[in-house]
């Protein structure tokens, strides 16, 4: 947009004589206090959001003296502050089987309930125990491993070897100077770039 326009200098905009702003500020709520009340103060617990408004003396005053758990059991404050530390939301235990200290890494996982297997099998699991799953590969990173000829139970090794047998296969080089494979040996060079990218080969 170009503010240097000439269709900008038609352009009229009525302006407005301002006008002075006033703060409407209400009285003291102290009871017998005629100054204005500039200052707010909390109401107090279950009223939450809701304020006095207070001269400067008053609010002084009304801090001094002010106590969030006035009328509260010593075991209710108890309570209140540590509800606090988690933000008042509820918290449940981590299912422990063993009664007693709590859980330090290093610890043996199978003592403890762990349904979700947040904790990973225990190291002594059983020899027989089936194998990991081979991580499954994304669709990009399949089509580079199909552009050389080779599966996802390919290896880093075999990924080498398969571009180098190809490479030099390809190559106008190898070929007498015929350049009909050059688009192959492109989609191989960045299939193989690919995949070292993301650390396959």
């Amino acid at each position: 947009m170009n503010l240097n326009s000439p269709i900008f200098d038609r352009i009229r905009v009525k302006t407005r004589p301002k006008q002075e702003v006033r703060k409407s500020v209400a009285r003291c709520d102290h009871p017998g206090c005629t100054v204005a009340g500039e200052f707010r103060a909390p109401m107090g617990r279950l009223r939450e959001g809701e304020y006095f408004c207070f001269c400067l003396d008053h609010v002084r005053e009304y801090n001094a003296s002010y106590n969030y758990f006035s009328g509260m059991t010593p075991e209710a404050v108890a309570r209140y502050q540590r509800d606090a530390v988690v933000g008042h939301r509820p918290t449940w235990t981590m299912g422990r089987v063993e009664t007693g200290a709590a859980w330090r890494p290093g610890d043996d996982p199978s003592r403890f309930a762990d349904p979700l297997d947040v904790m990973g099998a225990p190291p002594n699991a059983a020899a027989g125990a089936p194998a990991a799953p081979k991580p499954r590969y994304g669709i990009a990173a399949k089509k580079a491993l199909d552009q050389l000829g080779l599966d996802e139970s390919a290896d880093a090794d075999t990924i080498r070897s398969r571009y180098k047998n190809m490479v030099k296969r390809l190559h106008p080089d190898a070929n007498g100077g015929d350049r009909s494979l050059e688009d192959k040996l492109r989609e191989i060079i960045r299939a193989y770039n690919y995949l070292k990218s993301v650390k396959l080969a």
